[in-house]
């Protein structure tokens, strides 16, 4: 049988699929597909879902009706998103606003580029508002030069509600400049609605606090590296009980990816490399 070589062009024909979760009543997986387009230069999304149990995938129009809506607080009263503010001067026309054509960037510090993207003083700021059409919005973040959700691969994941409504907990590495660039310390904060206060809840860990996750039982897990300055350091699964900070996977030889609670509470899955593959784990809680 005869095969196509992999080229450039049949890469972008291919789809890039994204896992969403299961359906509300747990019995299909739904996800999303993106496929570039050259032409339109953009990418063309469609959604699905497909039965657990086998089955040809069904298109949808949208996840509303199938699929927890997270950034909906637990009381139904408030959603949560996120969007770019503009707070620093470093384009050119920032400066001389007649300049329109102007292609300057003044920076003078590193942080000034970010893989392929430049900064230009925009930081990403969480944001909640009622549950209303055209509610006002209120940034959490408000003139903080600091980055929630993380960037570059930062998503929604990086915020959530606590389970009573009352907090929105959120990642961000609140540095900036040459010490934003070279350091690893990420925080998972905690800022209450009734008060606008906010803590860090990992203040103590010099290496990155990520992908915080309340259990059903409402116990908090998150995952955790050490030490600052560090990628490629152990990333380890932390569990907040009963004010005590407990590491789950401290005395086993390996790191962890991503993880999720089981529906009781009683265990933590997780996905972690081994031996060149990766796979699925399960560790006991308490």
């Amino acid at each position: 049988m005869t095969q196509n070589k992999m080229t450039a062009d049949l890469l972008w024909q291919l789809g890039r699929i994204t896992a969403l979760g299961l359906s509300n009543d747990k019995k299909n997986i739904v996800y999303k597909v993106n496929t570039p387009s050259v032409e339109e230069n953009k990418q063309n999304t469609k959604h699905y879902f497909s039965p657990i149990n086998g089955g040809n995938p069904t298109e949808i129009e949208t996840t509303d009706s199938i699929l927890d809506n997270k950034k909906l607080s637990p009381d139904g009263k408030y959603l949560l998103s996120h969007q770019e503010v503009k707070l620093q001067n470093i384009l050119g026309k920032d400066f001389y606003p007649e300049l329109e054509k102007a292609e300057v960037q003044i920076y003078d510090s590193l942080n000034y580029r970010h893989w392929d993207t430049w900064n230009e003083g925009k930081f990403n700021h969480v944001f909640y508002s009622e549950n209303k059409t055209d509610a006002p919005k209120t940034d959490i973040m408000e003139n903080e030069l600091f980055d929630c959700p993380q960037k570059p691969f930062g998503g929604d994941e990086d915020y959530i509600w606590s389970p009573d409504s009352k907090n929105i907990l959120y990642v961000s590495k609140k540095k900036s400049g040459t010490e934003y660039a070279i350091s690893t310390n990420s925080n998972i904060f905690q800022y209450e609605l009734e008060t606008a206060k906010t803590t860090n809840l990992t203040e103590e860990n010099q290496g990155y606090d990520v992908a915080p996750q309340f259990s059903s039982s409402e116990i908090l897990a998150w995952l955790q590296m050490q030490r600052d300055g560090y990628e490629a350091d152990k990333n380890d699964i932390i569990v907040l009980f009963e004010g005590i900070k407990i590491n789950l996977t401290a005395h086993w030889d390996g790191t962890v990816d991503s993880f999720i609670w089981s529906e009781d509470s009683q265990k933590i899955y997780f996905i972690a490399p081994i031996d060149g593959t990766k796979q699925l784990f399960e560790v006991h809680f308490p």
